[in-house]
């Protein structure tokens, strides 16, 4: 006999991908926020096991409440990997005030990926804010912007969910 709760789903936890690229020397990736499918512990531990050079993380500390993870910045800095905060709304794109934080970011993300470092973005859903980020970092690498989007989107079709954060992720601040 078949009980009823061997019919239900084993478990609604989702495993953390990661959507990754070569990148110069260096691999660059985007993923949802650890702790967003329900097992904080085992998306760190896969963060651990891929090994990041520096995570940066697109997503707000009401976020990060919300995922219960509010020690994500410690937590990652303990993997041995450099954490950087760009709090960012969700389908929002970075304040003018951030601007100089992000070149910092960039600088330090594209020197990880010529080095052969790897270099993690997330946001909550891993779409919108950290591909609008990727999409930059590879940009600002030199990679023309429209082959670069062709090769994110053929990775993560969802990445960059707005006009705007395409328009910020061009280097521009409004779509048009």
């Amino acid at each position: 006999m078949v009980s009823a709760t061997n019919l239900q789903p084993q478990s609604a936890v989702q495993t953390l991908s990661l959507h990754a690229l070569s990148f110069g020397d260096g691999i660059l990736a985007l993923s949802r926020a650890p702790g967003a499918g329900g097992d904080y512990a085992g998306d760190l531990r896969l963060i651990r096991e891929w090994r990041p050079s520096m995570v940066i993380s697109m997503t707000t500390r009401v976020e990060h409440v919300i995922l219960g993870v509010e020690n994500l910045g410690t937590d990652i800095q303990g993997l041995g990997s450099r954490w950087f905060h760009m709090p960012v709304e969700d389908y929002q794109i970075p304040t003018e005030e951030m601007d100089e934080h992000w070149q910092h970011i960039s600088t330090m993300a594209r020197q990880a990926m010529s080095g052969g470092g790897r270099v993690l973005v997330h946001c909550r859903g891993g779409c919108g804010r950290s591909g609008m980020a990727v999409l930059r970092l590879m940009i600002e690498s030199g990679e023309p912007a429209e082959a670069a989007l062709s090769r994110l989107r053929a990775l993560r079709p969802c990445a960059v969910e707005t006009d705007a954060q395409m328009a910020w992720a061009f280097g521009r601040r409004s779509p048009t």
